[in-house]
């Protein structure tokens, strides 16, 4: 039982903010979903070091959790009620970002894309990047709205995937640009596993977009990094101060990995299926044809043959789909009608890898996130030759039936083979038979869905698009919502509900997901461990994606990844080969290196090299010339050269690493108990008539809610040790009941009484306590906020038992540890009073002595920082002058080996303009240097006002003490 007194200092302790190490952590770590790995909150702790700091880069390996280590940096800023939150990030990752931001951390976000952002302006939102919740944006819409986000004052900016950003620097690079000037001032988060892959420019440039003062300007980094001789160790310790990045062999012992292991199936497909593809290949690579039209020809090109490689009826859907265009075309009822837009109103393509080819065709800035893409409009059409138009509808005409007439193809029936080799597998390793089946076409999903169905997997496969609007989905839906009703997981939301309903029923009751790209985003699949990729992707980016669904953390088994090999089509055949043995995409516990994906992203555009090898050769030789080309050139841009330097910047193999992870470790453990026993029994207290509390399970049910909104039901504390329920029902400290209980109990007025603390009754030996056992005294809590370079809150115990003898603040937490009860006491005497003032005021000023002190080393960091910075800018401007003078001795030089008077003369006129040059530049030196020694003396003049300390004093509560 506790009293009061004990609620209230529990409340205040909660919600504290500030703290060292993983005190100020404490808060985000316990709400947070996550498995707690001591790289990450060492990650998450870097990132929160400094309160001057623009920013940090955290660049962890491949596979080690960077979503994780951000998510929790929001967190603590969401606790401390710091909401004003961007995320910035691909694409394709927002609703990975909204989803993990939801489920891991229980933070509310919005993604904000064209359509988004219209409705909300026509509700009148002037600008819907003001908004309560976490803003989520992909980084073109974040480009195009440069302005609108400049205009708010963000805590903090998360860019994912920065490295594509890398060129910021540079004026040419827009995107880049824009983005760095819209979050210029800004605190930042850049994630990127390849901050460094083929120049040391690459640093600069992410540099930029953290503060423009942690380097000099370009000629400066220039001279000091990369030209002759460069200062590697001295780039080492300006890296260190912003840049963060954890091993995989740092952490072996803490995260466990499981392997991928391939499978590769191969089919030969009959002679009229091959027959079928040569032609429509051979169609394709025709110079001019009516259904691919110039001026949209490679993106229908790559379109058709995504589905080509797919399945015949996939094949014969979207052939009727450009035959329709050309019978309409010949009619003049749509003449002008976009081929690209009846394609892809024929939805044949999932819309997400739509978005991906429609953005990789980008060169400008578009609202990227439209229903339609922007597409070039089609040139005029040239003068129809009605028999050459005639001619090719017969001709698709004949392959749409030529597709239709085969049946069921080889490749099909090839699944069924796979599935039992898979099964198999997974029933060797102990693993749930689960296996999830990619496709890049939706007509492809149905077909095999049908087929499945029909051949001995009745009832037991589900189909994932990202819209899912047949009626069997529908279904699901709706039964998921009613067996949820009471359990708080239904959003309110159709998409994400769906969404749950789908993956919940393939976890207990289905064994095939049959899934499009939009299931490789964002999906949680480590119940399930085995994958087919029944259309293999050319983008290896997308095929890591689509394994990293199952093959992640929380698998339990080894990831079975199940190809299918054409044997009939060099080329197909190259293609595997080169993703599998060049990029290493299907075995090993890792998977594909970051190091080699961006590589690949930095260098070879290796999607639309395959697209032009398929479309331009056509004999063996040809095809096996054309990869040989391709490959040399991918081993050029998967070099070694900066390997050495990447390992010697940014892999911090200290002696103690490893001993700080296992402290970190220890320290968090320690710390979540309390944070747990604290708000347990705080609830209790808090809710003691409203819920029914089960101590041994921790969960309560709530029979009358305090607060509107709230529902009725059994409530379960978030935990680390087990699995924990999802949605409305999860209690963390930031559930809006959490919140409430927290605010009552710090809240609740504590006049003077005396609290009776018994540790005869309690459970544990706390020996700072027994020696007070039947002794009493005087204490009191006050609260003090300091407000300087950041917001601090400390909780001060200053106390003395009747013989004057001083309790220290150690022992005053731990006598709130013990049971209590409060009775009424008489007025405090006035001696009490005035040593309890006494030590308050000591006690005070010892704090901001600390505070001070602290704040003094985040000082000197920033001013050192900005004198780096300062010599670097005078020596670009000495770099100069240096350059001038190394001309004139050469032309000198030139001028006395002159062979005639004529070219003496010629000679003498330059080295007089580059001495007028040098006199120029060595009084601009001296300009140069006052501006930059104004400019530094400035900054450190706002630092130093900031570092003035705001400090507020509450008393908490005073009681007279006892222990029985």
């Amino acid at each position: 039982m506790i009293t009061d007194y004990h609620a209230s200092y529990y409340a205040h302790e909660l919600s504290r903010i500030g703290g060292t190490g993983v005190d100020r952590l404490g808060r985000a770590l316990f709400d947070a979903c996550v498995d707690l790995n001591p790289h990450q909150i060492e990650a998450a702790l870097f990132a929160l070091r400094s309160p001057l700091s623009k920013g940090v880069l955290l660049a962890d390996e491949v596979g080690l959790g960077k979503t994780i280590e951000a998510g929790l940096v929001l967190c603590q800023y969401w606790a401390e009620r710091r909401r004003n939150i961007l995320v910035i990030s691909p694409a394709s990752l927002r609703k990975q970002w909204a989803l993990e931001l939801s489920e891991k951390f229980n933070l509310p976000s919005i993604v904000l894309d064209a359509k988004t952002y219209k409705d909300q302006q026509k509700h009148g939102v002037p600008n819907p990047f003001r908004d309560k919740q976490i803003i989520i944006c992909s980084m073109h819409f974040a480009a195009s709205r440069a302005e609108e986000l400049k205009e708010i004052a963000w805590d903090l900016v998360v860019i994912d995937e920065a490295h594509k950003l890398r060129n910021a620097y540079r004026e040419s690079n827009r995107l880049g640009q824009r983005i760095r000037w819209a979050t210029e001032d800004r605190k930042k988060l850049l994630l990127t596993a390849t901050p460094l892959q083929n120049s040391l420019l690459e640093l600069y440039g992410l540099s930029t977009l953290i503060d423009g003062r942690l380097f000099g300007d370009l000629a400066s980094f220039r001279t000091q990094y990369i030209n002759y001789g460069g200062d590697i160790s001295g780039l080492q310790e300006r890296l260190g101060a912003f840049c963060w990045r954890s091993l995989r062999s740092q952490v072996i012992e803490f995260v466990r990995y499981t392997e991928r292991k391939l499978i590769t199936r191969p089919f030969k497909p009959t002679e009229q299926e091959h027959k079928l593809y040569e032609a429509v290949s051979s169609y394709l690579m025709r110079d001019e044809t009516y259904a691919l039209p110039s001026g949209q020809k490679h993106l229908l090109i790559l379109l058709v043959r995504k589905v080509l490689a797919s399945s015949p009826h996939a094949v014969a859907g979207t052939l009727e789909i450009m035959r329709d265009r050309l019978l309409k075309l010949r009619d003049e009822a749509r003449q002008n009608a976009s081929a690209l837009d009846l394609l892809i109103s024929g939805e044949d393509i999932d819309d997400d890898l739509l978005d991906e080819i429609l953005e990789d065709e980008e060169d400008g800035l578009i609202d990227d996130e439209s229903p339609t893409p922007e597409i070039e409009p089609e040139p005029q059409a040239k003068k129809i030759d009605l028999e050459k138009l005639n001619a090719e509808i017969e001709e698709l005409t004949d392959y749409i039936r030529w597709a239709r007439s085969l049946g069921i193809d080889t490749k099909t029936r090839a699944l069924l083979k796979a599935l039992d080799i898979g099964f198999s597998v997974m029933e060797d390793m102990g693993a749930a038979k689960k296996v999830v089946v990619f496709t890049e076409s939706r007509r492809t999903q149905n077909w095999l869905k049908d087929f499945l169905e029909g051949n001995g997997y009745a009832g037991q496969v589900l189909t994932f698009n990202g819209t899912n609007k047949d009626d069997a989905s529908g279904q699901i839906y709706r039964e998921w919502l009613a067996a949820n009703k009471e359990s708080g997981r239904a959003t309110g939301s159709r998409q994400v509900d769906l969404r749950a309903a789908i993956i919940d029923r393939f976890r207990d009751q289905a064994s095939v997901l049959i899934a499009t790209e939009a299931g490789a985003e964002g999906l949680n699949l480590q119940f399930c461990s085995a994958i087919v990729n029944f259309d293999l992707p050319w983008n290896p980016q997308r095929i890591e994606q689509r394994i990293g669904r199952c093959h992640r953390y929380g698998q339990k088994h080894d990831v079975v990844v199940i190809n299918f090999l054409n044997e009939r089509n060099e080329a197909d055949r190259r293609v595997q080969e080169l993703l599998e043995l060049k990029f290493n995409l299907f075995t090993g516990v890792f998977g594909a290196s970051d190091d080699v994906l961006g590589s690949i992203e930095a260098g070879v555009d290796f999607e639309r090299r395959i697209l032009e090898i398929y479309q331009g050769c056509r004999s063996e030789e040809e095809i096996q010339s054309a990869f040989e080309k391709l490959q040399k050139e991918l081993d050029e841009q998967i070099q070694t050269k900066m390997r050495d330097t990447r390992k010697m910047l940014l892999e911090h193999f200290d002696e103690d690493v490893h001993d700080r992870l296992k402290v970190n470790l220890a320290g968090t453990q320690e710390r979540l108990d309390r944070i747990s026993r604290l708000f347990w029994a705080v609830t209790r207290h808090t809710l003691q008539n409203h819920a029914e509390f089960d101590d041994q399970n921790f969960s309560f049910i709530l029979q009358n809610s305090p607060v509107a909104h709230i529902s009725h039901g059994r409530y379960h504390l978030i935990s680390k040790t087990q699995e924990n329920v999802s949605g409305e029902f999860l209690y963390r400290l930031s559930h809006p009941l959490g919140e409430h209980v927290i605010h009552e109990a710090s809240k609740r007025p504590c006049p003077p009484a005396e609290v009776v603390f018994d540790i005869s009754g309690h459970s544990t030996r706390i020996a700072v306590v027994e020696r007070l056992k039947e002794k009493s005294g005087w204490l009191s809590l006050q609260h003090m906020h300091i407000e300087s370079f950041d917001s601090e809150e400390y909780l001060l115990f200053s106390g003395m038992d009747d013989a004057g003898n001083n309790i220290d603040q150690e022992t005053c937490e731990r006598l709130f540890n013990c049971s209590g009860q409060a009775r009424a006491v008489q007025a405090i005497p006035d001696s009490a009073k005035e040593r309890l003032m006494r030590d308050q005021e000591r006690h005070a000023k010892a704090t901001l002595a600390k505070n001070l002190e602290e704040n003094n080393r985040h000082f000197s960091e920033a001013r050192d920082q900005l004198d780096k910075w300062a010599e670097d800018m005078e020596m670009a401007a000495q770099k100069e002058l240096d350059d001038t003078k190394r001309q004139i001795r050469d032309l000198q030089r030139r001028s006395r080996q002159a062979p005639t008077i004529e070219e003496q003369h010629s000679l003498q006129e330059e080295i007089a303009k580059l001495e007028r040059k040098k006199r120029t530049l060595r009084e601009r030196i001296f300009d140069i240097e006052d501006e930059i020694a104004e400019k530094r003396d400035r900054l450190v003049e706002s630092l130093e006002k900031r570092m003035q300390q705001k400090t507020t004093v509450t008393p908490v509560f005073t009681i007279r003490w006892s222990v029985i």
